[in-house]
């Protein structure tokens, strides 16, 4: 077995309220989001005949698994830049594009941002008088509920399962320190504390399970792998924030990445295990100096950083004997820059890290206003951090003062937003929907259907995230004026 190259992609569920109503129907507010972007997309049936969200990476079957959420589907628009933006229970939620590299996931993760908050500009017409749309980019409304910001990762089927448990879990645990985005206050019966450094923390209760919204596992098990598979497997992962950051994102999503890419080759030499990983979760987010220490399955114990310290020192060795794409040595120096100056400081890196700048500007606000953590305004500012809207949200404002790093320029932003990825099947299904839009009538992450006008629908299967990029299909797709011409092209042409 070998590591198979790490497709990534970003499910963010979006926080949302009704300045002026505060009895809005949330799930009514989200579809009137997602109905309102005007940015080019197709409004078509999401496609849930061959998805599997029951089916447990351990080897248990459907039965008695979860079923599809049939309504979330009925709100549902697929994106020129080849995302799903839908109505999640609650929430308006973007599911960026397979992307190539964790660059490249961090850049579509921050359009989804952008198209949010259009979809909410447009969304103000039909609200009354005195009413307001307010979308935040977090994990918790502080009334005990969490929502999402999941991570996608694909991984090589032949790798046990039990393997990823051993190797990942730790990782995923400490890595805490530099993905978080800063919470005050804490939830689900936890240890009281003033402010941590994740939101999510709180509420994971198992080390490995299945579901995602009670009981939360630090290892989700869903084998749903939107690909072949007999040879993929998607690696779901739900203990990580909500990310603002652009640096932070790519730090998380490329770090993860090179860690699993290292379990699949075997050059992970050590578990590390945690002996107990679901009460080591909140208490790394609990540790502001990050220097409490965490007991090891094996005996003895070691911090959070310490242990981040092992993994990166590993993922440098074999990157150093990997042929990886360029992205990941700005991975490693970011990773490493990070964990030395968590070391010396934790905020020194508020120029990086939602947690530390949200933690600053809190702690600033206190000095000057003699104000407890339980302010009403403080609860107020640590939520504007995440506000979307740049004329309001303070993550913005940071950005703008030149506070907080980029990574991205804003016409990479636009062109992310209108734009597919070219390195998978995302531009066929992105460019699919800017060309034949009228054409789709329902999709999923593995395959597209067409009324070319025939008969029956035509699905056209695309089970490798790695085909269906510009090099192969953008001949196909620019000589093709519809969809009928573009399926005899296809059938002409196997690949």
């Amino acid at each position: 077995m070998s590591a198979i190259h790490k497709v990534i992609g970003t499910e963010t569920e979006f926080g949302i309220s009704v300045r002026g109503a505060p009895d809005f129907n949330p799930v009514l507010a989200s579809s009137i989001v997602v109905n309102s972007y005007a940015g080019l997309r197709a409004k078509i049936k999401w496609s849930h005949e061959e998805e599997s969200p029951g089916r447990d990476a351990r080897g248990f079957g459907p039965e008695g698994g979860l079923m599809p959420d049939i309504d979330g589907g009925l709100v549902n628009v697929v994106l020129g830049n080849g995302a799903r933006f839908y109505v999640d229970h609650a929430h308006p939620e973007y599911s960026a594009p397979e992307a190539f590299d964790p660059l490249e996931a961090a850049l579509y993760d921050k359009a989804g941002e952008v198209v949010v908050t259009r979809a909410a500009e447009g969304a103000r017409t039909l609200l009354e008088e005195g009413q307001s749309l307010v979308i935040h980019k977090n994990n918790s409304d502080g009334k005990g509920n969490s929502y999402g910001s999941h991570e996608n990762y694909l991984v090589n089927r032949e790798l046990p399962f039990g393997e990823i448990v051993d190797f990942f879990t730790t990782f995923l645990v400490t890595r805490q320190v530099f993905t978080g985005s800063g919470k005050l206050g804490s939830e689900n019966g936890r240890q009281t504390v003033p402010f941590q450094l994740t939101q999510r923390a709180d509420f994971f209760e198992e080390e490995v399970g299945l579901e995602t919204t009670l009981k939360r596992p630090i290892i989700n098990t869903r084998d749903e792998p939107h690909g072949d598979p007999t040879k993929y497997r998607r690696l779901h992962v739900i203990i990580g924030d909500a990310n603002m950051s652009e640096v932070q994102n790519l730090i998380k999503l490329g770090s993860a990445a090179i860690i699993l890419m290292a379990i699949e080759d075997g050059a992970i030499p050590d578990s590390l295990r945690l002996a107990n990983p679901v009460d080591s979760t909140w208490q790394v987010s609990h540790d502001l100096d990050l220097t409490k220490p965490l007991e090891l399955a094996e005996g003895g114990t070691a911090t959070a950083l310490e242990l981040q310290g092992r993994y990166l020192e590993w993922a440098k060795k074999y990157a150093e004997n990997t042929d990886l794409p360029e992205s990941y040595s700005q991975v490693l120096t970011e990773w490493e820059g990070v964990l030395a100056d968590l070391e010396a400081d934790p905020l020194s890196t508020a120029d990086r890290l939602d947690w530390a700048a949200k933690y600053r500007l809190l702690l600033d606000y206190r000095e000057r206003d003699d104000l407890e953590w339980d302010a009403p305004k403080l609860k107020l500012l640590a939520l504007q951090y995440h506000d979307v809207d740049p004329a309001k949200g303070l993550h913005h404002k940071l950005v703008e003062a030149g506070r907080i790093r980029r990574l991205f320029t804003p016409a990479e932003v636009e062109q992310a937003v209108n734009e597919p990825p070219e390195r998978t099947r995302a531009y066929f299904r992105g460019r699919s929907v800017s060309k034949y839009g009228d054409s789709l009538v329902a999709a999923n992450w593995d395959s597209l259907v067409f009324d070319s006008g025939e008969d029956t629908l035509k699905r056209v299967p695309m089970m490798e995230p790695l085909r269906g990029t510009k090099e192969l299909v953008s001949g196909l797709l620019d000589s093709s004026d519809d969809a009928a011409s573009l399926l005899r092209a296809l059938g002409e042409n196997d690949d």
